[in-house]
């Protein structure tokens, strides 16, 4: 079994035992697949030379506290992307609170009081668009300067393209947002997941059309509403059951709706106690919601959304359930 990652919270807890460190350095929203190259270079590099493969980063996201307005809507949580990044051999993130003191914290300072003092930085390795300290003043240049200085070498590791577009977290979000999840899971080099407590639901579906699983999420980012060919997995359970699913984002017109939900139909039988958490992924973007005259008129398209997943399932095999 591979080694956990290990999660700090604070500078404080570092100091004794992170170093010696290869580092890398950012937000990483989402662990896309750019970021995963800087992953897999950072646990290379570490291996070499036997150093801890590290990442910092940051909660809350700094321009939610440096530039509320501008601040992006998150893909994921600081602790989902903690365990997307031990998948590429990362084995300790400091998850850093970011304050208005972090933030008027010089280049300098920021290099000697966090990445050598507190982390003991090796290695820093950073994106092509990397900034630093107050104002965003530092870049990579001045990192490679202060790098003899402090004692740690500078790689800067360039994004990945795909189909000559850069592939970025803001790109994902976009294909999200209108619903191009096919895309968006190329970019990101797995599905666009979203994950939660199962809650109960109206109970109409299950009394009228088919009875689904309703999920609770608190994610910032969200599909475009609309019928998905997905796969769930249950995220709380011993054994991690997977089903084959569609599932509809969106305000159930047909009985009125007004608030937003997500409803997930399981196309594989439900054996045993039905999940309490989930995580849905979405594959492929079936159509639009859109209002039915009737619940039997919406079973029926229900049943067709049903056999396009099931041919996809076909084409591309689920996980066992």
């Amino acid at each position: 079994m591979p080694q956990a990652i290990r999660i700090f919270r604070s500078l404080e807890e570092t100091k004794p035992v992170f170093g010696p460190s290869v580092l890398t350095i950012g937000n990483f929203d989402g662990v896309h697949a750019g970021h995963r190259r800087i992953f897999r270079r950072v646990a290379e590099l570490a291996a070499e030379n036997g150093w801890n493969p590290s990442v910092l980063t940051f909660d809350p996201h700094p321009a939610k506290v440096v530039a509320p307005a501008r601040a992006p809507r998150l893909m994921t949580t600081p602790e989902q992307r903690c365990r997307l990044m031990e998948q590429e051999g990362i084995r300790q993130a400091l998850i850093l609170p970011f304050t208005d003191e972090l933030a008027r914290m010089t280049p300098e300072d920021f290099v000697r009081q966090v990445l050598v003092d507190g982390l003991g930085a090796k290695a820093v390795l950073v994106g092509e668009n990397f900034r630093f300290g107050r104002g965003q003043a530092g870049d990579i240049q001045l990192l490679r300067n202060l790098g003899p200085e402090f004692g740690f070498i500078t790689e800067v590791i360039p994004g990945v393209t795909l189909r000559r577009s850069l592939v970025s977290s803001s790109e994902i979000r976009r294909l999200v947002d209108v619903g191009d999840v096919s895309r968006a899971g190329r970019l990101l080099g797995r599905p666009f997941a979203l994950e939660g407590d199962v809650v109960h639901g109206h109970g109409i579906g299950a009394r009228q059309t088919v009875p689904t699983l309703n999920l609770a999420t608190t994610a910032e980012v969200l599909p475009a509403v609309g019928v998905y060919v997905t796969r769930t997995q249950e995220i709380n359970g011993s054994n991690g059951r997977w089903w084959p699913s569609v599932t509809n984002v969106g305000y159930r017109p047909t009985f009125g709706g007004t608030e937003l939900s997500i409803e997930t139909f399981l196309l594989a039988k439900l054996e045993g106690a039905t999940p309490g958490r989930i995580r849905v992924e979405f594959l492929l973007r079936l159509r639009d919601e859109k209002k039915f005259d009737s619940p039997e008129k919406l079973k029926t398209q229900i049943l067709a959304d049903v056999r396009r997943a099931q041919a996809y399932f076909r084409r591309a095999p689920c996980h066992n359930t």
